[in-house]
């Protein structure tokens, strides 16, 4: 995959916005131009994790013809403000930015790639965005907000236990005392992030992946453990719920490492494969 040729090289830049600078890297399509897409990372050391996949993933589909928008939002990797600065109302704007500044430059119909927490910011906006949405590429959804920001709590749940040398019987500190500080307007930093409280009432109250009607058709991708497994029940009923309001949905289960996750860089030529095929042959942006 590091030896990927056919597509122009990266372009990176500095958008600028009345929040501050955000830190783009742009591929150019190898022409003819076939579509737009944003890339929407995912939450905190995932999106560091992820970085790779991404960035061969975006070579991939330049060669393939189309534009794509790696863009930090709001408070993360090369963008300015702190975590702690970052709002989903914020992350969301940024992301009409990147949508027009890429309609300045290809004119192209735009698709939103999203991986994990950014799938669902992807969902989110679209539903709401003043412009068109061609699609939406879902790489491994976070389903429900919610539930994602409990399972980050969660870690500082168990840095304080492994501090302390207790057991989970014996923790003073708990996802409920955690959600205490952040109803009272405290940040509270888990795993090198300082989390406004802002951001945490925004996820708690987020509607769920299954509630949100997408505008556009949906190609997703779930990880799993098995080249024979099928995809997890919660994606699949999500899949069956949009189908039934009309959504065009695509689901894919693909065998590989969650690369979001791993402790190593992982590369999965699989998963690119995958994502690449299923664009190409459903002809999103042509």
């Amino acid at each position: 995959m590091t030896g990927l040729t056919g597509a122009p090289r990266a372009e990176p830049f500095f958008l600028e916005s009345a929040a501050g600078q955000r830190f783009c890297l742009f591929h150019p399509p190898a022409s003819p131009c076939r579509g737009a897409l944003i890339y929407v990372h995912p939450f905190a050391e995932e999106m560091n994790r992820s970085r790779r996949m991404a960035a061969l993933q975006a070579r991939q589909l330049a060669a393939l013809g189309y534009g794509v928008l790696l863009l930090d939002l709001a408070g993360c990797g090369d963008s300015e403000g702190d975590f702690n600065d970052a709002r989903w109302a914020l992350w969301k704007n940024d992301l009409a930015l990147g949508a027009a500044w890429l309609n300045q430059r290809l004119g192209q119909p735009l698709t939103l790639w999203g991986l994990r927490l950014g799938a669902l910011l992807a969902a989110d906006y679209a539903r709401t965005a003043t412009h068109s949405v061609h699609a939406l590429l879902l790489w491994q959804p976070v389903q429900n907000g919610a539930a994602f920001l409990n399972q980050f709590l969660r870690l500082r749940v168990a840095g304080a236990m492994l501090d302390d040398g207790q057991h989970l019987g014996q923790a003073r500190t708990s996802t409920t005392t955690l959600r205490q500080a952040l109803l009272a307007g405290e940040s509270i930093e888990i795993a090198g992030y300082d989390l406004a409280p802002e951001l945490a009432a925004a996820l708690d109250t987020l509607d769920p992946l299954e509630a949100m009607t997408p505008p556009c058709p949906v190609h997703w991708f779930e990880a799993v453990s098995a080249a024979d497994a099928v995809l997890p029940a919660s994606a699949a009923r999500v899949g069956v719920a949009w189908q039934a309001r009309g959504v065009e949905v695509r689901q894919q289960a693909v065998h590989c490492s969650p690369f979001w996750a791993t402790a190593e860089i992982v590369e999965s030529p699989a998963w690119l494969g995958a994502t690449s095929a299923a664009l190409r042959e459903a002809g999103v942006g042509v």
